[in-house]
């Protein structure tokens, strides 16, 4: 099971929440920690998680998970409302670039993501969801690549994806409809046939009498 999965499972699952995407990152410039409460600040993973409430009203939350060397569970470091989100920025416009930055009501977060494949994946979502369930004014997102932000994101491609597949299906039931009514009318044709032949038959044989 990947990280990603995990993280999935034993921190949103258990509060009736679903993840909806994670993106593993560093910092670009690093904070100034003098000791963390496991005793040092020691190597970790972190990950940048969104994730939605199934319960209506939907409350979707931008939380950071880490994982510290030699755990296996991860935690929840800190946790944010999508409204509190004010400005996402890709940085370049021009390259799917790591890179990225978060900003908050209270602060800012400069980001290195593990590919920037996964970065872009990660804001695709983030920018379909402050669209979908933000409910008073949307984060502003900078630099960041039209395709991140209009038809052909993921989400979208996906969505096509499945309209294609519907009309294919509708298609070929038509196909088949159609050669099923061909068909019909050739039964239909060949009975008239034979029941033209019958009479016709029929007659030849009262005259023959």
């Amino acid at each position: 099971m990947s990280a990603k999965s995990i993280i999935n499972k034993e921190l949103f699952t258990p509060h009736d929440e679903k993840m909806l995407a994670a993106v593993q990152v560093k910092r670009r410039t690093k904070k100034k920690i003098p000791f963390l409460a496991t005793g040092g600040q020691g190597d970790y993973m972190t990950f940048i998680c969104l994730s939605v409430t199934n319960k209506k009203p939907s409350h979707v939350s931008i939380t950071k998970v880490k994982q510290f060397q030699g755990s296996s569970s991860f935690i929840k470091r800190s946790q944010w409302t999508l409204d509190q989100l004010r400005q996402v920025n890709g940085i370049d416009t021009s390259k799917d670039c790591p890179e990225f930055d978060l900003m908050f009501d209270n602060g800012l977060d400069q980001w290195v993501a593990s590919s920037g494949g996964e970065k872009c994946t990660f804001i695709q979502i983030l920018h379909h969801s402050c669209q979908r369930y933000c409910s008073a004014r949307k984060p502003e997102f900078v630099n960041c690549q039209s395709k991140l932000l209009g038809g052909n994101s993921i989400l979208h491609s996906a969505a096509d994806s499945v309209t294609s597949a519907v009309q294919k299906a509708s298609q070929a039931l038509n196909e088949r409809g159609e050669r099923l009514g061909r068909a019909e009318e050739r039964t239909a044709d060949m009975m008239n046939s034979a029941e033209q032949f019958a009479v016709t038959a029929h007659k030849v044989r009262k005259k023959g009498k």
